[in-house]
């Protein structure tokens, strides 16, 4: 044990970690030259093409140093805001963190978020500064910046570019000296820490876990103590690019354990692998289930692919334990799913990979969050869907769950980025001065709110300077109303929104207008309403395509005419009775474009 390191990297989207993993891997001669890339450990196309890491992966290295051989153990983190949770479990499994700072953007709102959760661990940090070799660097100016976060000595800040490989031996050597052995005892019962799964087709799920007591062996009983389920340990390894067998694995280890696992419900990230004879007394500490934040409806464009697109979402499930479906019918869509996501990002990403790995073409519904409604009976529901929401006469009072957001941004962006929090109800926490010229602006603000457009609006009107992280701080009590938009009096439940009272009648002058450009003139009036209740609050007319039937009259009596018209009108009127609206893709996805 005493040569083994395990370390995770921490780090802001785009701040080169990725690259940093690339090069330590080479220094360590883990790939071969002819399995070099760029971004070895995003093994997904889409990690890829962004750029971003989305799933957390592990690696190991070996590595001689002072004539020792040591036993590298790299976790890999997304950087991204929405997948903080595999963030903190990555960094339970580790002793050490690197945590690199771009030397030309310096410390931002991510650094910070998941520098914390590392310290919440009493983890080894070794700060890096990278893209010292770009000309646009301050190296001088960024030392401060991270000297003022962590209080270490000058010294102590290793220079390095990840993409020309200097300075990557110096780490590789601070890793060795600072980063703590693992502590552990080999002899006590068996505790594994599980901080990602990932799903083979042919194997079923691969568990990857960092022993912290005791020592596993191939064809071992174990149990899962979260789910309370037991295996046999078919295979155990270690990851290196591939996965190596091993017949045993003892405290200190990072490995895979294969045991025939078929349903992604059964490991969950955060869970303890024991023994069943000997067990452990307790779980390691800190689990939690991923709770989703966002949901949306997915349906299917075509009504017939309904059950391909289950299929395809179990599969996606396998592969990413943090989404969450359930089946929803809607009278404008038809069968469709309900589904919880992290965040928008998360979103975004379950959406492109239905439809590249299988090829599903969906519609997607406003994302909402999660209320809870509160009944008059004193009950509480959870309501994910506005349609779920009780009837207004039996319904008390409805929580929305609120955020503390912290941001940074230089100074001069300031007043711009205070008025978009205040008008998105946020409350001003706190405001520091960082440097003098950057500045952490933390707000509480509800969750609602930075669904939609919050993100794009802040880097627009921050030139891309501002940073943004958030985390849950619970339930607060709202003055929330249903916007329903009804067509010809009948409601469309896919674009029906819980709102602010303050901001429903924008809303919903804006939606009318919006949908009356969208829906295609029939051969009898629309009438697009937007309403609270039964109180109608806004009303847009989609005129009727009219022949003129008058046209045949010309000269004699003005009767002749009124009689053809109100014989047109009735006709109109029964058209409308038995007509029925097609309501365009286009204007379900309109709703996220609102400005």
């Amino acid at each position: 044990m005493k040569h083994i390191r395990n370390f995770c990297i921490i780090a802001h989207i785009d701040h080169g970690k990725s690259t940093l993993a690339d090069r330590l891997l080479q220094l360590t001669d883990t790939i071969a030259v002819r399995d070099q890339k760029e971004q070895v450990l995003d093994s997904m196309d889409l990690e890829r093409e962004r750029g971003i890491t989305i799933k957390s992966h592990a690696i190991q290295m070996e590595y001689l140093f002072e004539g020792k051989q040591y036993i590298l153990n790299l976790i890999d983190t997304p950087g991204h805001v929405d997948f903080s949770y595999e963030v903190s479990r990555s960094i339970a499994a580790c002793e050490g963190a690197l945590l690199v700072v771009d030397a030309t953007q310096g410390i931002q709102a991510q650094t910070i978020s998941n520098l914390y959760l590392a310290m919440g661990h009493d983890l080894e940090i070794i700060p890096v500064m990278n893209k010292i070799d770009m000309d646009s660097a301050m190296p001088d100016e960024v030392e401060d910046q991270i000297i003022d976060l962590i209080g270490c000595d000058r010294e102590d800040i290793i220079r390095a570019s990840a993409k020309t490989g200097y300075g990557v031996d110096q780490i590789l050597d601070a890793i060795i000296r600072r980063v703590p052995a693992p502590k552990g005892d080999p002899e006590a019962p068996l505790q594994a820490l599980i901080f990602d799964s990932v799903f083979n087709s042919f194997r079923g799920i691969i568990a990857y876990f960092r022993i912290i007591n005791g020592t596993l062996s191939k064809g071992d009983h174990v149990k899962f103590i979260a789910t309370e389920k037991e295996y046999n340990a078919d295979e155990i390894g270690v990851l290196k690019l591939k996965q190596i067998p091993k017949q045993t694995l003892s405290a200190g280890d990072v490995g895979y354990i294969i045991s025939g696992v078929k349903i992604s419900s059964e490991v969950k990230v955060g869970d303890t692998i024991t023994h069943v004879e000997r067990p452990a007394e307790k779980a390691i500490e800190g689990f939690e289930n991923v709770k989703p934040m966002v949901f949306a409806g997915i349906y299917p464009v075509d009504a017939d692919d309904y059950e391909e697109l289950r299929a395809s979402i179990e599969k996606l499930q396998l592969n990413d334990a943090s989404l969450v479906f359930e089946p929803e019918s809607s009278a404008a869509l038809g069968f469709g799913f309900r589904c919880g996501f992290l965040g928008l990002l998360h979103m975004e990403i379950i959406q492109e990979r239905l439809d590249r790995e299988f090829d599903m073409d969906v519609i997607t519904t406003v994302p909402n969050v999660q209320f809870k409604a509160y009944t008059t009976a004193g009950d509480m529901i959870e309501v994910h869907n506005p349609s779920g929401l009780p009837d207004a006469n039996h319904l008390d009072f409805i929580e929305e769950p609120f955020i503390l957001a912290q941001i940074i941004s230089k100074s001069e962006y300031l007043g711009a980025i205070m008025t978009l929090c205040i008008d998105k109800r946020g409350i001003l926490k706190n405001q520091v001065y960082i440097t003098s010229d950057r500045v952490e602006i933390t707000f509480e603000m509800p969750l609602s709110e930075i669904v939609f457009d919050f993100y794009d609006k802040l880097k627009s009107i921050s030139r891309g300077y501002a940073s943004f992280d958030y985390h849950i701080i619970g339930y607060r009590q709202a003055s929330l109303v249903k916007l329903d938009i009804l067509l010809n009096g009948d409601s469309v439940d896919a674009l029906s929104t819980l709102i602010h009272r303050d901001n429903a009648y924008v809303f919903g002058r804006k939606m009318c207008e919006k949908l009356s450009e969208l829906i295609p003139r029939q051969q009898f009036d629309i009438a697009i309403q937007a309403a609270i209740g039964s109180k109608i609050i806004a009303r847009e007319t989609v005129k009727a395509l009219r022949k003129d039937v008058t046209a045949k009259c010309y000269g004699g009596d003005i009767s002749r005419k009124r009689k053809l018209l109100e014989k047109q009108k009735k006709g109109k009127k029964r058209m409308r009775q038995v007509g029925n609206v097609e309501v365009p893709q286009s204007a379900f996805l309109a709703v996220l474009k609102l400005d």
